[in-house]
């Protein structure tokens, strides 16, 4: 019965998560119209909307942020795991391609010209994206799926999988593979890495998002 209330969750968790990326892809829409300032904080709060259903879904089954990979013990360590993987990853993974001649394949298409749009994308990426998307795939989706299979390696693989299919509507098939594989990366760091925790990935996931932008901006001017 267990395993049944776990498959029911888990289905309901993504398909919440799904349904939540075209609510958020309308509310940018409607956003754009606006002024500014209501405009960045509208795109800040939308993104939640994604981690909405997984979250009640927490709640009425009484899981503990504990369950899905938050720890309060060793802050400062787990925030130091997650800034030096967030550069690590920014380094291979965005800066080489460009010094290589190779950044149009990682660029997001963004470009800044003021520090505060970059002290903006960081805290975008950070307190939305990268909050939402980790608790939702690394957190919740990963430990439904280690409910049933109780394998890691099985909801390493099935929340990767699952991690670049909810990313279909801003993605080709490369991209779908490539997040499905950035996803499995942060899946290891957390198995692997000492104090790396799932607030360690969020801080990783947002350096990494954000420093996209920086790296096109810096290299892909005009």
């Amino acid at each position: 019965m267990s395993k049944k209330k776990d498959w029911i969750c888990l289905a309901a968790g993504f398909g919440g998560a799904v349904l939540g990326v075209f609510v958020v892809s309308f509310c940018n829409r409607q956003a754009m119209a606006l002024p500014l300032p209501p405009r960045l904080i509208i795109l800040l709060a939308c993104y939640w909307v994604i981690a909405l259903v997984p979250i009640v879904i927490m709640l009425l089954a009484k899981d503990k942020l504990s369950n899905y990979g938050f720890t309060k013990e060793k802050l400062p360590f787990q925030i130091a795991a997650g800034v030096l993987v967030g550069i690590a990853m920014s380094l291979v993974l965005t800066l080489l391609p460009h010094l290589f001649g190779l950044g149009g394949f990682v660029d997001n298409g963004t470009r800044y010209q003021y520090l505060w749009q970059f002290v903006w994308e960081f805290i975008y990426y950070t307190l939305s994206v990268a909050c939402v998307e980790e608790f939702v795939f690394r957190g919740f989706i990963y430990q439904k799926i280690k409910s049933i299979s109780q394998k890691d390696v099985t909801a390493l693989v099935v929340s990767s999988v699952l991690f670049g299919l909810f990313h279909f509507l801003s993605g080709n098939i490369i991209q779908i593979v490539i997040t499905a594989c950035i996803g499995a990366f942060f899946c290891l760091c957390r198995m692997k890495i000492k104090h790396c925790s799932t607030l360690s990935l969020i801080i990783a996931h947002g350096i990494y998002d954000a420093l996209i932008t920086v790296w096109a901006s810096l290299f892909l001017q005009g």
